[in-house]
């Protein structure tokens, strides 16, 4: 087959198979066989780039990352709706349709908890998508959207020109798995999915927005060359057809029947996919929304039913700290069960130590509940009048429950953490870091590996590694020992690493890879840093009182020392390879900004710190030098307005030769 018609072919079948799975909710293939064909596609299209079409399910991964996102004006306005929260609104707003027209139909829809955005299409082609904004001006977000897999990329028999309005949004079990990984990694939780897609959808790098599985659903026709209809639900039937994914609806002409659709929408808001937080009535007939018109900020023809959150008492009976993989300690309540939501709740969010005095939390109390979001239960106070008299005030412990070292407050938030260098609950994390590219770049070591040498007991610290034996390795694979023998020596090369790599390693608080270089240049061993204080440590340039602080605390630690001796039992290099002995960039900061030609980011800035020079992020009045590239941006704006020298990659050629 001609690499042509294989590529059409491909494309044809994965597209069909998207279809089927993220809009139908039907799978007709196997990931396996889906991931199979993609790979084959995604080698012709390289083989033949002239061949990669805008409709290629191989774009849907995420391209090149943005640097802004520009201004979009919206042909037809995407305006907001009145909200109503009460029946009787409901009923008044339909009274006043009923002013004008005679006999009203209605549609009746699930309000999504999203982000609205506008598609375009010309000529069935996906050219541009863009967020609501103000309803007039939107952010371009095309990039972004691409990777949303229920979008269509390429419409059949569609019109010249064809914009859809659509409520992007964050399946809740996407949004479940999402905070969990943020919260095992110290991250801050998102609220809600609504505010979990917003921001996924406003990634300036799309590969980021494709991890994060975005849905959506389209709920109206904005413009459409060359067609036109009578109602609503026409146009909705019609991008069914179209095989966008379609929001669903009902129809009525009665009050009593809204309300019965509204109640029904309620009853069923717990076992969909995605978070609705309330249900949208709108009038079908098209001329009849001419006749009513919008008012300045509304349309008379549409109102949104809100529901009101879902609030109960219940007891907190317990208080448990839980130990995050960055160390952080999470307060978390246990209450008596209390159905929510459509689920059963035993347990809250407590945040941190200053959400618990703000709220004056106290195991005893009796609590009001609701799911923020309708998705993380959180609690919202207590009941005071319903207070134990023996009720004392809550404190999170001094030290780590999981390992015992003490624990500190984050100097830039309201988190206590670990201070453990050999904490289990961060162990997995400690080693991630440990043998990653930066710092003791261990190849192989995955996070899978990890997991399974730590569940089987080898690995208790990341010294551990360096006493790993042929036989445990071996354990984790299946065939062949070509693969176990190559971790083992890819864990022994690590040993001749420079100290900066091991300093950074090591995992201390304020302590990265540039501040690794400078304290490995300035004290040539880890034992000289090991017996430096405070002091003496904010005499190296960039190491300010916090980072010197965080330095001694660290090696204080008996975790810590203990961690430390067990490198140098294993025979880990402890001291500094990196003789400098042309110092030429010697109290020199410069500065790297564009694409670069004849370096990588990482050549450039070795080459400046192997002459004694500083290579940094930003540019201030202490850079020396900006090195720029192609599309140079705002640091060579900067550069320019400050006075700083702005070299070519030639220019600096010249300096290094």
């Amino acid at each position: 087959m001609e690499p042509k018609e294989e590529v059409l072919q491909l494309t044809q079948t994965l597209n069909e198979a998207n279809y089927r799975y993220y809009v139908l909710d039907d799978p007709t293939m196997q990931d396996y066989e889906y991931d199979r064909l993609l790979r084959r596609l995604e080698i012709l299209e390289a083989e033949h780039p002239e061949l990669l079409a805008p409709d290629s399910p191989t774009q849907r991964v995420g391209g090149k990352a943005l640097s802004q996102f520009e201004k979009v004006e919206h042909p037809v306005p995407l305006e907001s709706l009145q909200d109503v929260f009460s029946l009787e609104e409901l009923a008044e707003f339909t009274a006043r349709v009923r002013q004008t027209i005679a006999a009203p139909e209605y549609t009746v829809e699930p309000k999504v908890d999203g982000l609205s955005v506008a598609l375009e299409y010309v000529d069935g082609v996906f050219v541009r998508g863009a967020t609501r904004g103000d309803g007039q001006i939107g952010e371009d977000v095309t990039e972004n959207l691409r990777t949303v897999r229920s979008i269509p990329m390429k419409l059949e028999h569609a019109p010249r020109r064809l914009i859809v309005r659509g409520e992007v949004f964050m399946p809740k079990a996407v949004f479940e798995k999402l905070n969990e990984a943020r919260e095992a990694a110290g991250e801050p939780l998102f609220a809600n999915p609504r505010n979990a897609a917003a921001g996924s959808l406003r990634q300036l790098d799309p590969k980021i927005a494709a991890k994060r599985q975005l849905d959506i659903l389209v709920f109206n026709l904005q413009l459409c060359e060359g067609r036109s209809f009578s109602t609503h639900s026409e146009t909705l039937d019609y991008l069914r057809d179209l095989k966008f994914k379609v929001i669903p609806y009902a129809l009525c002409t009665e009050q009593a029947q809204i309300d019965a659709q509204i109640a029904a929408v309620d009853e069923s808001r717990y076992h969909l996919s995605y978070e609705i937080d309330g249900a949208v009535v709108k009038l079908n007939d098209l001329d009849g929304r001419g006749l009513l018109g919008s008012t300045a900020k509304f349309p008379r023809w549409a109102a949104a039913y809100k529901y009101p959150p879902e609030i109960k008492q219940t007891v907190l009976r317990q208080i448990v700290v839980q130990v995050g993989r960055t160390g952080v300690l999470t307060p978390k309540a246990v209450v008596d069960p209390v159905r929510l939501a459509g689920t059963t709740v035993t347990n809250a969010t407590l945040h941190n130590q200053d959400f618990i005095t703000e709220k004056d939390v106290r195991v005893g109390d009796t609590v009001r509940i609701r799911k923020a979001g309708e998705i993380i239960p959180e609690i919202l106070g207590i009941v005071p009048e319903k207070r134990p008299a023996d009720a004392a005030p809550y404190f999170l412990p001094a030290v780590c429950p999981v390992c015992g070292a003490p624990v500190e407050r984050d100097e830039d938030g309201a988190a206590l953490r670990c201070t453990g260098a050999e904490c289990p609950a961060q162990l997995s994390r400690n080693i991630a870091h440990f043998v990653s590219r930066d710092a003791m770049d261990i190849d192989g070591l995955g996070s899978a590996i990890v997991d399974q040498l730590i569940a089987a007991g080898h690995i208790q610290s990341p010294a551990d590694l360096y006493f790993l034996t042929l036989e445990q390795v071996s354990s984790l694979w299946k065939n062949g020992d070509k693969a176990p023998k190559k971790l083992l020596a890819a864990i022994e090369a690590s040993k001749g690493n420079d100290l900066s790599r091991l300093i950074y390693a090591l995992g201390i608080r304020q302590v990265g890879e540039k501040a690794g270089k400078l304290l490995a240049q300035t004290f040539g061993t880890l034992d000289a840093l090991m017996e430096a204080d405070e002091t003496r440590l904010t005499e190296v340039p960039d190491i300010g009182a916090i980072t010197a602080q965080s330095i001694v605390s660290w090696f204080r630690s008996p975790q810590a020392r203990h961690m430390v001796e067990r490198l140098r039992e294993a025979g880990v290099n402890f001291a500094s390879t990196v003789e400098i002995t042309d110092r030429r960039f010697a109290g020199k900061t410069f500065v790297l900004t564009g694409a670069l030609t004849r370096f990588t980011r990482e050549e450039a800035t070795e080459r400046i710190e192997g002459f004694g020079g500083k290579a940094s992020g930003s540019v201030s009045k202490k850079t020396n030098y900006v090195i720029a590239g192609e599309n140079a941006g705002s640091k060579l704006r900067k550069a320019n307005e400050l006075g700083i020298p702005v070299l070519t990659e030639e220019e600096f050629l010249a300096m290094l030769e």
